[in-house]
């Protein structure tokens, strides 16, 4: 039911942006359709294969710039060749069918994971809507750490590196390396895959060629650095308080509190320490990135699901999740007038704000429950088989 659930958001989300009329971007004076994302990522593939520039804007076939790896560029060849439309419709069904599978292969029992599953509904269809691969990017966070959880580092490690090769803060997922045996495997198979992956487009352009893009990418990602606050603790902190903290400077806090629990080596026993830990890194990777998208919020959603949905609650947790739900979620959607998105929820970094309380009472509890102690609640949640 709810894998079925998953494709039909996917197909009707993808039916209605191919129905709504074109639109403008800026002064191009061109017009594009709603999928205009699909058709970077899918042109992205011809310009790789045909040695054009991959980082250039190219408004007579989309709007924006492509931003990421020659890697990524090269693995939407399998629905690049099919009909814009139709490869869209394949793109949208890949980000939900692989959130769905991600979620559903959590070492859980079957009641907690479609609670998951039903809750990070509503956030998955952002992501579709603007035809985003963060639904996929979440898929492979949760992956890295089933695999992990399987003792497969080959998998979990091909997995980690994918994600960077996606969106480069993907690799934070690499932080799992650090709760798992079998550490000098798992590195070994990291750079391994890592090779493999940066190489990968030498199948059809040259070294040379290859050194270039990824020299273009770098440039174009510490370009977008300075751009602006987006939806995140930056964003938060400028908005509310008219704080215009330097990033780097939040950045670097919020890595050594991201890292803080890592310090707790006897904790890593727990299953609920190690799932805390995933539910961290997926809402950390949101909100201290200053160039956060309403559509990358699936990510961090998924990952309050995780939080919220392993074990018993207070009431005060369900607060927290009923904020999620209604200002991180629904605030996009036309349960609200769009003068208060315009006046109030964008300007003030509204979506953020929740997630950012999450991650705190997150942290709190990594750094003060004890895991190790007999839980009474480990045995609603987590499988037997685990």
């Amino acid at each position: 039911m709810l894998l079925g659930a998953y494709l039909l958001l996917g197909l009707l989300a993808s039916i209605i942006q191919v129905l709504k009329p074109e639109a403008t971007w800026g002064d191009s004076g061109y017009l594009y359709p709603q999928y205009n994302n699909w058709l970077i990522f899918r042109a992205s593939f011809f310009h790789l294969i045909h040695h054009q520039a991959l980082y250039e804007l190219s408004l007579a076939e989309y709007a924006d710039l492509f931003k990421y790896s020659p890697t990524f560029a090269l693995s939407m060849g399998p629905l690049a060749w099919l009909p814009p439309a139709v490869g869209f419709f394949g793109w949208n069904l890949l980000n939900a069918g692989s959130l769905y599978w991600a979620l559903s292969r959590l070492p859980l029992q079957q009641p907690a994971k479609a609670r998951m599953l039903w809750f990070t509904l509503v956030e998955l269809l952002t992501n579709l809507q603007n035809a985003q691969s963060n639904a996929l990017i979440a898929a492979l966070f949760i992956g890295s750490y089933v695999a992990y959880e399987h003792r497969n580092p080959t998998w979990a490690m091909l997995m980690i590196v994918a994600n960077g090769f996606i969106k480069i803060f993907g690799i934070v997922s690499g932080a799992l390396f650090l709760l798992y045996p079998q550490k000098g495997k798992a590195l070994g198979w990291g750079l391994g895959w890592l090779l493999v992956l940066a190489l990968l487009p030498l199948l059809v352009i040259s070294p040379t060629e290859l050194v270039n893009y990824y020299q273009q990418w770098g440039e174009l990602l510490s370009r977008d650095h300075g751009g602006s606050y987006g939806f995140s603790v930056m964003g938060w902190l400028h908005s509310w308080f008219g704080w215009d903290a330097p990033k780097l400077g939040v950045l670097g806090v919020g890595i050594v509190l991201f890292l803080l629990p890592y310090a707790r080596v006897q904790q890593y026993a727990s299953p609920s320490f190690r799932l805390l830990l995933l539910a961290s890194m997926m809402i950390w990777v949101i909100i201290f990135n200053h160039m956060a998208e309403s559509p990358t919020f699936v990510i961090a959603v998924a990952g309050v699901a995780i939080w919220y949905f392993i074990r018993p609650r207070s009431k005060a947790d369900l607060v927290l999740l009923v904020l999620v739900l209604v200002f991180t979620a629904l605030s996009p959607t036309d349960l609200f007038p769009k003068f208060i998105k315009r006046e109030f929820f964008r300007p003030y970094a509204i979506k953020a704000v929740p997630c950012i309380l999450v991650w705190g009472k997150i942290l709190y509890e990594l750094m003060t429950e004890d895991f190790r102690k007999p839980q009474a609640d480990e045995s609603l949640s987590f499988s037997a088989n685990r």
